[in-house]
């Protein structure tokens, strides 16, 4: 047995073993992990397409909601010399695996403190670090719109100017809720949807759809403005129309 042989069952293996922990966390809270399924690998290149796009240079990455990575495993061997990521997961369970994940790693084996597992929710992430790339795993559609107002204005104050946010949203969550959800429910998320239309009318660069993932998901990508550093912090005010 060669070594492409045994690398790629561990690989397999990996992912099945990722995919029943996903299964065991969504039956624990469907509504913070969002699925019950970890994201394909379509949609972790279509999410981490920013960071592919600039690997000549260091960058600093953060991932919100990273789950049982599938995510993170797509942005490792992305990192250039000098890059940092810092990967944010409150599920303790997730949070755990992805400290193994960052310990083992191969692309890391000679870049040891590169990648850095905080096991908090974004929005109280204590740091002073402003972001190239933030990728976001967060199911944002699940979440009362204040929460979702506070993470998205937390993502664009830790983006540096000219930085890029990505995220997805599944397709078709608005028409299925609203047969099946009861009238505060649909309610709830059609505010979301609201808040995340600001946001894109204000900021986005692009959106893709990947079918190619269990459910189908738009991926979008949002811009922070380049601003004066005196006004830095404006353009949050006018996003929600």
């Amino acid at each position: 047995m060669d070594d492409w042989t045994t690398s790629h069952e561990r690989v397999l293996a990996q992912r099945e073993a990722d995919g029943w922990m996903f299964l065991i966390e969504a039956a624990r809270d469907l509504r913070t992990t969002g699925a019950i399924a970890p994201s394909g690998r379509a949609l972790a290149r279509a999410l981490t397409d920013p960071v592919r796009a600039q690997a000549s240079r260091p960058l600093v990455v953060l991932e919100a909601g990273a789950g049982a990575g599938p995510v993170t495993r797509a942005l490792i061997p992305h990192l250039s010399g000098g890059s940092r990521l810092d990967v944010v997961e409150a599920n303790p369970r997730f949070a755990a695996q992805l400290r193994r994940l960052v310990a083992v790693h191969q692309n890391l084996a000679r870049a040891s403190g590169r990648v850095s597992v905080h096991e908090t929710l974004v929005e109280q992430l204590e740091t002073d670090q402003r972001y190239d790339v933030i990728v976001s795993g967060l199911p944002l559609t699940n979440f009362a719109p204040a929460q979702v107002e506070r993470i998205m204005a937390r993502y664009m104050d830790l983006l540096h100017p000219g930085g890029t946010l990505t995220y997805f949203a599944y397709v078709g969550t608005r028409r299925a809720r609203a047969l099946t959800a009861t009238r505060a429910e649909a309610r709830r998320h059609a505010a979301v949807d609201e808040i995340m239309a600001a946001y894109q009318r204000a900021y986005a660069t692009g959106r893709w759809t990947v079918w190619a993932n269990l459910p189908p998901a738009h991926v979008w990508h949002l811009r922070r403005p380049l601003v004066h550093a005196e006004s830095s912090e404006q353009p949050l005010a006018g996003a929600r129309r």
